[in-house]
């Protein structure tokens, strides 16, 4: 059987799940700026058009899917359509802050479904494919609230402490066969989707006393999905001025 040609000689392929808008948007445009194909997933098709037209206006290449994966077919939908992809970056997801007395079941449930299972699942979809290969790269986006004991984020926070375990299981399962699994822990950022008073509150908060751009996130994910990136695997690395540290 003929060798895989050397993939630092072929344009990846990314998926960037939740695509269409937010933290998501600017990753997928990053990885367009970078030479990657990107499929750019989302649930809106006219978002996903913008995202995938701003992606080429800028001379990369994109394509959009439009799969909910809040509901568990979702992951086979998109698993299929998307085919055989290089990078994984599982973005997509909600967040959801209050009491905790005020958190109803039915949201509890979509909380776990949108940024546990479908990372889950999707990884389950494409890591086996990457490891046959002998190269990948999967990055899952968490959030200092998975780091550090938020009073309004309890649930949230236990999603994101869910994706950076199964970060590491992830890694000692799929590394030993080429695949990199790693997590990015962002603290505020602002994004076209954050209210900007908000963010800067909680930037307020964290030691070096601001949120962070779109492009501070945007280029430690590129990092992690580039070659430069090769010996890094089962890390979480936290992207939040500092404020887990404190």
């Amino acid at each position: 059987m003929a060798e895989r040609p050397d993939s630092s000689q072929l344009p990846a392929r990314a998926l960037v799940t939740g695509a269409t808008g937010g933290l998501g948007r600017a990753i997928a445009q990053r990885l367009g700026r970078d030479g990657l194909d990107v499929i750019v997933h989302g649930r809106d098709a006219s978002r996903g058009q913008r995202a995938v037209a701003e992606i080429q206006q800028a001379g990369g290449n994109a394509t959009f899917i439009a799969v909910d994966l809040s509901e568990a077919a979702g992951v086979e939908q998109l698993a299929a359509a998307a085919g055989e992809i290089d990078v994984l970056v599982n973005n997509a997801g909600f967040s959801w802050f209050g009491p905790t007395a005020d958190l109803a079941p039915d949201v509890f449930d979509s909380l776990f479904a949108s940024n546990v299972r479908a990372p889950y699942f999707l990884v389950a979809a494409f890591a086996p494919a990457m490891a046959a290969r002998g190269s990948g790269s999967i990055i899952n986006i968490s959030s200092m609230a998975g780091r550090i004991g938020l009073p309004a984020a309890a649930a949230y926070g236990a999603t994101k402490g869910a994706l950076e375990s199964l970060t590491r299981a992830w890694a000692a399962e799929f590394s030993p066969r080429g695949v990199r699994v790693n997590a990015v822990a962002p603290g505020p950022v602002y994004t076209d989707g954050a209210v900007p008073e908000r963010t800067a509150a909680l930037g307020a908060t964290t030691p070096m006393g601001r949120a962070a751009t779109t492009d501070e996130i945007t280029g430690l994910i590129a990092f992690l999905a580039s070659p430069a990136a090769s010996y890094i695997t089962g890390a979480v690395l936290a992207a939040d001025g500092g404020r887990a540290a404190i």
